[in-house]
């Protein structure tokens, strides 16, 4: 039996992968899990949480998944790809899918180009229609500081640990990703330790490239991934 462990990111919840783990369901008979991190979810409780209690949470679920399926995947989106850096650098799992993994953060370039268009739509009295408005005012109102500076040692804690990563690692990145810039896609690509690896760069997709433009293309090149027995090295 095969299991698939998916991990949402920094201030997200299970929505962030669920496309993606929903098209994987449909697809195969896979055990598929997408669990909620602490303090995360439709409603952010961040404050006392710490990051160890995220690898922790994560850890629990894969060795739930390990006692009843004899491969795992693990896929990480953002920070959640931070901590599937760390599962694969402790546990036995099989192969690795880092979406808009969050070893840097925060592109300024693409931050002022969404932050341009949240002014302009201002201008046209639609401000508080923006999605890209609703989704920063909600996370920043929602996230104390302290919950930002464990997010920062979790980075710090995996970074060391890339080189010791040997799984065959699929790397996903959207080129106009204005929280992850595409700079943390190339270092992960030269970081990791795996002989088998690739780097898939999405033309359209911001930072969600579960939800993006782009999300069939990462779908169908992320189940040629996971089924395949053989990985071409490259940058695509």
């Amino acid at each position: 039996m095969i299991g698939c462990l998916c991990i949402h990111g920094f201030t997200g919840s299970p929505d962030e992968v669920a496309p993606l783990a929903e098209y994987l369901q449909k697809r195969t008979d896979w055990v598929i899990k997408t669990p909620t991190l602490p303090g995360h979810g439709k409603r952010l409780q961040l404050k006392g949480i710490t990051y160890d209690q995220w690898f922790q949470a994560a850890e629990r679920e894969l060795q739930a998944l390990m006692e009843i399926c004899e491969t795992v995947y693990v896929i990480g989106f953002s920070m959640g790809g931070v901590i599937a850096v760390y599962l694969a650098e402790k546990y036995k799992i099989d192969k690795l899918v880092l979406l808009s993994a969050a070893f840097y953060y925060v592109n300024p370039r693409q931050l002022i180009k969404d932050i341009h268009e949240i002014v302009r739509d201002g201008w046209r009295r639609r401000f508080r229609e923006n999605p890209l408005f609703i989704r920063y005012k909600n996370k920043i109102l929602a996230t104390p500081l302290t919950a930002i500076l464990e997010f920062r040692k979790l980075v710090n804690e995996v970074r060391p640990r890339l080189p010791n990563v040997h799984i065959p690692a699929l790397i996903v990145q959207g080129e106009k990703d204005g929280i992850v810039p595409v700079k943390s896609a190339h270092y992960l690509y030269n970081k990791i330790g795996s002989s088998q690896k690739k780097l898939l760069l999405l033309r359209e997709s911001y930072h969600h490239v579960c939800h993006g433009p782009d999300r069939y293309l990462l779908f169908c090149e992320v189940e040629k991934f996971l089924r395949e027995n053989k990985l071409e090295n490259g940058i695509y």
